[in-house]
């Protein structure tokens, strides 16, 4: 349980960056926040390249990765890929850091109170009570930045991406990707098909 709970505060470290930016926009820009998330990816790029291709066992690594990530990309890496594919699709047509920030934040707070409610296997589906709690974290996080029923959309899909890790050729598709990138792509069409 206590490497769970570090785990889970690792990832509420990420909350940090698009916070950062929210609270001191005129100095932390988007393109800092965007910068900052480049360097991070190229280092974690090279640290799992590292780590896969030497066997490097680092203790941090023992501790903060799960068993089915020992041969594949571990959790921290996607978690860093799937905020910079949300960060960097600002700017593409209809994608603002309205869509960006909160999609972001549900990867960094509501990811991390869904797995200390629910179960640790992360290839099992987990109990209706704790996706009630992931949706209702992942909808009030993105309220204050887009329309209501594009938060309902993109809860729905953090809670999808958080509930169900298909297995593909073997490998656990990791949430660390998919909850903001899921998010971001539903809150993108709940901004622009459903106008309330």
């Amino acid at each position: 349980m206590a490497d769970e709970v570090s785990r889970r505060l690792v990832h509420v470290t990420g909350a940090t960056v698009p916070l950062a930016h929210l609270l001191r926009p005129e100095l932390i820009t988007w393109d800092v926040v965007q910068g900052f998330l480049a360097v991070a990816l190229v280092v974690v790029v090279v640290l799992e390249a590292v780590r896969l291709t030497t066997g490097l066992d680092w203790v941090v690594y023992d501790r903060l990765t799960r068993e089915y990530e020992q041969d594949n990309p571990a959790g921290y890496a996607l978690y860093i890929v799937g905020m910079a594919v949300v960060a960097f699709a600002v700017g593409l047509p209809g994608v603002t850091t309205d869509i960006a920030v909160p999609a972001m934040l549900m990867l960094a707070i509501g990811d991390p109170i869904s797995g200390l409610l629910g179960s640790g296997d992360a290839s099992s589906v987990k109990q209706a009570w704790v996706l009630l709690v992931m949706f209702g974290v992942c909808t009030l996080l993105a309220a204050p930045f887009v329309s209501t029923a594009a938060a309902v959309l993109g809860g729905a899909a953090a809670t999808f991406a958080d509930g169900v890790k298909p297995r593909i050729a073997g490998y656990v598709v990791d949430d660390n990707f998919s909850i903001p990138v899921f998010g971001a792509l539903a809150m993108w069409v709940g901004v622009h098909y459903l106008p309330f």
